[in-house]
C-alpha cells in the first residue's frame, strides 16, 4: 500500500474514533488564542497530566511552542456553536465573543461552563509531522457536576447515550 493510499485509510479508520470535542486555549499575555480540537488525551496520573496534537498551521500553534501554558475545556452537547466557532474562519479574538470566558490565575482563558476546564502548565512537546504534541502538567481543574459530552464521529457532532446492560437469564 502506498503512502497515499495508507493516508486516506488512516483518516476513514479516525472517523470512527468517537472523540470528546474539546477547546484548547491560551494566551500570549496580550492576546487569547483558542482552537476546537478532538486530538487530546490524558498522558499520567502521576504527574496528573496530558497531552496535545496542534497543527503547526494554526493560529495558536507560535504560542504554544513559544511555550505558553494551556487550558483544554470539554464541551457540552448545548455547547456545539463554540465548536463551530473556534474552528471556522473566525479568528484571534472573535473565538471568544460568545461563552463564559475567564482568565485563571495564570493567565489562559477558560470556559466557566464547560463540561471541565483542564488548566494545565506546558511541560514538553515534541513535533511529529505536521503537528506538534505538546504535554501538559495539569494544575487546576474546574468541572461542572453534569456530564452531557458534545462528541464527534464519522464528520458529525453527537452525543453519548448509555448502553443498557444485557439482562442475564435467571439459571434454572
Amino acid at each position: 500500500m502506498n503512502q497515499d493510499e495508507l493516508k486516506a485509510d488512516m483518516l476513514q479508520a479516525m472517523r470512527r474514533l468517537a472523540k470528546s470535542v474539546t477547546i484548547i486555549t491560551t494566551s500570549d499575555g496580550r492576546e487569547r488564542f483558542a482552537m476546537s480540537a478532538t486530538a487530546v488525551d490524558s498522558l499520567s496520573t502521576e504527574p496528573p497530566s496530558l497531552l496535545i496534537c496542534v497543527n503547526k498551521t494554526a493560529s495558536l500553534h507560535r504560542v504554544l511552542e513559544a511555550g505558553a501554558d494551556f487550558c483544554v475545556n470539554i464541551l457540552g452537547q448545548e455547547q456545539e456553536h463554540l465548536s463551530h466557532l473556534c474552528s471556522g474562519p473566525v479568528k484571534g479574538e472573535g473565538r471568544f465573543a460568545s461563552g463564559d470566558w475567564r482568565a485563571a490565575e495564570c493567565g489562559v482563558p477558560y470556559l466557566a461552563d464547560a463540561q471541565a476546564s483542564v488548566i494545565c502548565e506546558q511541560d514538553g512537546r515534541f513535533a511529529y509531522g505536521t503537528h506538534t504534541v505538546f504535554i501538559g502538567r495539569i494544575r487546576e481543574i474546574r468541572h461542572s457536576p453534569r456530564i452531557t459530552p458534545l462528541i464527534y464521529v464519522n464528520g458529525t457532532y453527537t452525543t453519548a447515550v448509555a448502553v443498557q446492560a444485557p439482562s442475564v437469564a435467571a439459571a434454572g
